[in-house]
C-alpha cells in the first residue's frame, strides 16, 4: 500500500492547520493510502526540532527516519513559514527529489513580521505546491513557484446535530440571552478587541472557543476582564464544535488575517449568520455569493437577529455544497495526484 507522511509543526485540537491536515488525511485514506502523522507534538512519529518554539533543529537521522517508509510526504505549512527556519531546511533538505505536497495555509510575506525572511517556501521540481486561496497561489507565481489551489473542505451534508438547549444549559444562558461565537484560537490577529465590542453593541454574551497563543495570555486576560458583556472563554468538557454553533445565535470572524478562515464556511453548514472582517481570503469566498454581515458594528445583524430570514442561510448553505465541499477537495487533489503520476495502483 502506497504510504503518505504529513509533516507538521505539531498536530494539535483547535488550529485550522492541524483540522485541515486531518482532514486530508481522510481524504488521502479514501483514495488508498496509508497516513501517519509527523510532528514535535501530537503525532504518530515524534521528532524533536520541528516545533515551533523548539531551539535545536531536528537531528538529520532521526528525521530521515521518520520518513523513510514514506512514498509521498505532505508538508503542512512548516516549509510555509519561517516559524522554525532550521526544521524547514531540514524537512527540504530530506525531501529533495522525493514526491511531496507543499500545502500552504500562510507564506512568510503575508505575516508583517516575516515578510523580511527570504528563502520560503523552498521549491524542488519533484515537489508540487497547493495554497488554500488564490491570492496565494498568484503571490507564488509572481514569485517563480506553480501552486495548484484547493481551498479547505468541510463536510456540508450531514445535519449539525449540536445540543442547542442543552450547550446553553450548561453555560449559563436563558432562552432570551444572545450568544455571539468567536470560533478561533487567541492570537493579535483575530482581533478579539473587535469580536468583544461586537458582543457589547449587540447585548450579546462573548464566547470565545480557542486558547490563548503566542504569549497572548496576559493581553486575552486584560481585554476578557474588562469587557462590559458576559465573557464565556473555552469549551466545557463534552461541548462539541457542532454544539457550539448549534447554541449560538451569531458568529464572527473580525480577524486582519486569516489564509482561509474556516467559520466563514462552518457558520453557513450550521445555518447561523455570520459577522467578518473584510481580509483578503474573506474577499474570496465572498466572491462566491455569500451573505455576510460587517464585523466592525452591531447595526446590520442586530437587524437581522430581531427579523431573521432563514432564506439567507438557505443560500449560504447552497454555495458551501456546491464549491467547498470534502467532495471538492477530494477531487482536486485525485486530480493533482494523478497528474504527478501518485495515485496508489
Amino acid at each position: 500500500m502506497t504510504t503518505v507522511a504529513v509533516v507538521s509543526f505539531r498536530f494539535g485540537p483547535t488550529d485550522g492547520v492541524s483540522v485541515e491536515a486531518r482532514k486530508w488525511a481522510r481524504i488521502l485514506e479514501r483514495l488508498g493510502y496509508r497516513t501517519y502523522t509527523v510532528a514535535a507534538e501530537g503525532a504518530d512519529r515524534l521528532v524533536p526540532g520541528l516545533g515551533i518554539a523548539d531551539d535545536e533543529p531536528p537531528e538529520a537521522a532521526t528525521l530521515d527516519a521518520a520518513l523513510a517508509d514514506a512514498d509521498l510526504v505532505v508538508v503542512e505549512n512548516l516549509c510555509s513559514l519561517p516559524l522554525n527556519p532550521a526544521a524547514a531546511l531540514a524537512v527540504a533538505a530530506c525531501l529533495r527529489g522525493r514526491p511531496s505536497i507543499l500545502h500552504h495555509h500562510d507564506l512568510a510575506w503575508q505575516r508583517p513580521h516575516l515578510a523580511g525572511i527570504g528563502g520560503f517556501p523552498p521549491d524542488d521540481p519533484a515537489w508540487r505546491h497547493v495554497t488554500i486561496n488564490d491570492l496565494s497561489r498568484r503571490e507564488l507565481a509572481a514569485r517563480g513557484v506553480d501552486a495548484t489551489t484547493i481551498p479547505n473542505g468541510f463536510d456540508t451534508e450531514s445535519a449539525s446535530g449540536g445540543d442547542r438547549d442543552g450547550t446553553r444549559a450548561r453555560l449559563g444562558l436563558a432562552g432570551s440571552d444572545r450568544l455571539l461565537l468567536h470560533p478561533t484560537r487567541a492570537i493579535p490577529r483575530k482581533n478579539v478587541p473587535a469580536a468583544i465590542a461586537l458582543a457589547e453593541g449587540l447585548g450579546a454574551t462573548y464566547w470565545l472557543l480557542g486558547p490563548a497563543e503566542d504569549g497572548y495570555g496576559p493581553e486575552l486576560d486584560r481585554l476578557l476582564s474588562a469587557a462590559s458583556c458576559p465573557v464565556i472563554h473555552r469549551e466545557p468538557d463534552g461541548v462539541s464544535l457542532a454544539d457550539a454553533y448549534a447554541a449560538a445565535d451569531a458568529v464572527t470572524l473580525p480577524s486582519a488575517w486569516e489564509g482561509f478562515g474556516n467559520a466563514t464556511i462552518e457558520a453557513a453548514v450550521h445555518r447561523r449568520p455570520l459577522a467578518i472582517a473584510d481580509y483578503p481570503a474573506a474577499r474570496e469566498i465572498a466572491a462566491f455569493g455569500f451573505r455576510w454581515f460587517p464585523s466592525d458594528g452591531p447595526g446590520p445583524l442586530d437587524a437581522w437577529l430581531r427579523h431573521p430570514d432563514p432564506t439567507l442561510h438557505d443560500a449560504n448553505l447552497a454555495i458551501a455544497r456546491r464549491h467547498f465541499s470534502l467532495a471538492v477537495v477530494e477531487q482536486r487533489l485525485r486530480h493533482l495526484l494523478a497528474e504527478a503520476g501518485w495515485l496508489p495502483s
